[in-house]
């Protein structure tokens, strides 16, 4: 599981942290609670997501590729961030039971 964490180059550091946020089931839990938010604040940035509920951008936007990889979220379309002023992707919930893979 820490291979999809940290990239085959990262120090050897950052596969053990990998390896120690996957086995406390805090990866599972941050992705538990990104999930959540996107389908509590549907079409919004990662940094808006974050700023609406109190989580850090950084998990923010580190968990929501992985909800995407998962089927349980998917990149909408850019737009410009009211909180950072640069174009990025909005993300939405999947609705339980829609099972298509989505062009990105």
């Amino acid at each position: 599981m820490s291979a999809q964490l940290a990239r085959n180059n990262d120090s050897s550091g950052s596969h053990e942290a990998a390896d120690r946020i996957v086995r406390s089931g805090a990866h599972a839990a941050q992705k538990d609670l990104t999930a959540a938010a996107v389908q509590r604040y549907p079409g919004m940035t990662s940094m808006q997501l974050a700023r609406v509920t109190g989580m850090d951008r950084h998990m923010v936007a580190r968990r929501l590729p992985d909800l995407a990889k998962e089927g349980r979220a998917f990149r909408g379309a850019k737009t410009v961030c009211p909180i950072s002023n640069i174009t990025v992707c909005t993300w939405w919930p999947v609705a339980q039971g829609d099972n298509f893979t989505l062009a990105v």
